[in-house]
C-alpha cells in the first residue's frame, strides 16, 4: 500500500522495487495505491488486474494528490492543509478501497510504506492481519509538521507487527516520536537496480558532466545549488538537472537554471531507465538536500561511477561516511530552523563550502574522469534489491 503514485519519487521506486523482488521469490502481490484520475500509473512490474487505486482529483477524492513532501514532482496538496471535511473524504475513501482489496485478496501480510495516515488506518481496519511498515522519512518529517494528526496516526501505527526502517538513525527516531519498542524496529536499507545502473566509461571531461536528480524545490538545496555553480567558471561545467517539482519552489529553480542557459540541460520527470543513461554519461552527482532519509540516488550515482557532492545528513553519512575515498565529499548541513528550513544566517557558510566542494570535485573529475569502484565494490552490492528484499522477507516471516 502506497496513499501516493506507486511511479514517482523514492517510495514509489522502492514499492516497485517490493514487487517485482516479492513476485521473483514465489510471492503473489495486490496493490494498493493513489493516483489522479487523469493520469494514470505507469506500472512493469504488476499486472493492472491486480492493483487498485484511489483515484484523486475529480473522481474518487476531490482534490489532488496528498504528498508525504510538501513539494512533489506533480500537483498536489499538503497534508497541513487539508480541511476536515477534506480528512474525512481522505479517511474515507482510503477506508473502502482498503476494505474491498483486502475483502478480495485476504493476504496473508500487508505491507504499507510511510508510518502515516494509511498504515494507521489500515491496521484499525484489520487488525488481526500481520502487518509492517516501511518508513521512509518523509513520514517523520509530516509527523513533526502536522500535530494535529498525531494521535490519530498514533492509534494504528503503534500497533504494527513490525516497522521497517532505513538506517540506524531513522530507528531511533522512530521510537523517539511514535513510541514504538526498539524490538519491532529493523534496519533494512534501501537499495538500487544494479542492473540498470551500472560503470560505464565516462566521457571527455570538457565540459564536466554533473548531474541532480530529485525534486526541484528548496528543501532539496536546489536554488542554492544553481546560484553557487553560476560563481564557477572553470573548468568548463554542464549540469543535468532531473526531476520535476510544483508550484512557486519549482518556478523558481526552473528561472535560476535559465539564467545559466546552455550550462543547464533541465530534463524533468524521467524513468529508471533514462535516469540511468544520464548517470553513466556524468562525472560529479550533486545532492544538496537538507532533509533525507536514505537517499537511493546516491547509491544509483555512485553504482555508474560519479564522484558524489551531498550534504551530511545522518542517512547520507550512514550511506558513505564509512568509504574513506577522494570521490566522495559531504558538505556541512546548515542549522535548521524546523527541518528542512536553514536559518538564514548560515547560508553564506553553506554556499561557500557547497562552491569550495564542487571546485574540488570539477577539478579532480577533469584530471580523472573514471573513478575506481573496486575497494567498495562488496558495499554497493550489499545494496541491490534482491539483498535489502531478503531482509524484507525475513520481517515477514517474522511476523507471520
Amino acid at each position: 500500500m502506497l496513499s501516493q503514485r506507486p511511479d514517482s519519487t523514492g517510495s514509489g521506486i522502492y514499492l516497485q522495487a517490493m514487487l517485482r523482488e516479492a513476485s521473483s521469490c514465489g510471492h503473489t502481490n495486490y496493490m494498493v495505491a493513489g493516483v489522479q484520475a487523469d493520469q494514470p500509473a505507469e506500472l512493469n512490474c504488476i499486472d493492472q488486474g491486480q492493483c487498485m487505486f484511489v483515484n484523486f482529483y475529480e473522481a474518487d477524492i476531490s482534490y489532488h494528490i496528498v504528498g508525504m513532501s510538501d513539494v512533489m514532482p506533480y500537483k498536489s496538496k499538503r497534508f497541513c492543509d487539508l480541511s476536515d471535511d477534506e480528512l474525512e473524504e481522505y479517511e474515507k475513501t482510503f477506508s473502502k478501497v482498503i476494505n474491498k482489496a483486502v475483502t478480495g485478496f485476504k493476504p496473508d501480510i500487508i505491507h504499507s510504506h510511510h508510518l502515516w495516515m494509511i498504515s494507521s488506518l489500515a491496521r484499525q481496519l484489520f487488525p488481526k492481519i500481520p502487518m509492517v511498515t516501511t518508513c521512509h522519512g518523509s513520514d517523520l518529517r509530516q509527523f513533526q509538521n502536522c500535530p494535529s494528526l498525531q494521535k490519530w496516526v498514533l492509534k494504528g501505527c503503534r500497533r504494527l507487527n513490525a516497522v521497517m526502517a532505513l538506517s540506524e538513525t531513522q530507528k531511533n527516531d522512530i521510537e523517539r516520536l511514535y513510541g514504538i519498542p526498539l524490538g519491532k524496529i529493523f534496519v533494512v536499507g534501501a537499495g538500487y537496480n544494479d542492473v540498470l545502473f551500472t560503470l560505464p566509461h565516462k566521457p571527455d571531461p570538457d565540459p564536466i558532466q554533473l548531474v541532480y536528480a530529485g525534486k526541484l524545490s528548496k528543501a532539496k538545496g536546489v536554488p542554492w545549488l544553481l546560484r553557487v555553480l553560476s560563481r564557477i567558471d572553470s573548468p568548463a561545467w554542464q549540469l543535468h538537472l532531473v526531476g520535476s517539482g510544483s508550484g512557486e519552489e519549482n518556478d523558481d529553480c526552473l528561472m535560476l537554471a535559465k539564467k545559466l542557459g546552455e550550462r543547464v540541460l533541465v530534463h524533468g520527470a524521467t524513468t529508471q531507465k533514462e535516469l540511468s543513461v544520464i548517470m553513466k554519461q556524468s562525472h560529479v552527482f550533486v545532492l544538496p538536500s537538507f532533509y533525507e532519509g536514505l537517499p537511493l540516488v546516491l547509491l544509483e550515482a555512485l553504482a555508474c561511477g560519479c564522484r558524489i557532492i551531498a550534504t551530511d545528513l545522518p542517512g547520507v553519512k550512514e550511506l558513505l561516511g564509512n568509504i574513506q575515498s577522494d570521490f566522495i565529499s559531504l558538505v556541512r548541513t546548515p542549522r535548521m530552523r524546523n527541518i528542512d528550513q536553514p536559518y538564514d544566517e548560515d547560508i553564506d557558510a553553506f554556499e561557500k563550502n557547497l562552491g569550495n566542494t564542487l571546485q574540488t570535485q570539477i577539478r579532480a573529475a577533469y584530471q580523472r574522469p573514471q573513478i575506481d569502484l573496486s575497494a567498495i565494490g562488496n558495499k554497493i552490492s550489499s545494496f541491490s534489491w534482491p539483498e535489502i528484499f531478503r531482509k524484507v522477507q525475513n520481517v515477514y516471516f517474522r511476523v507471520i
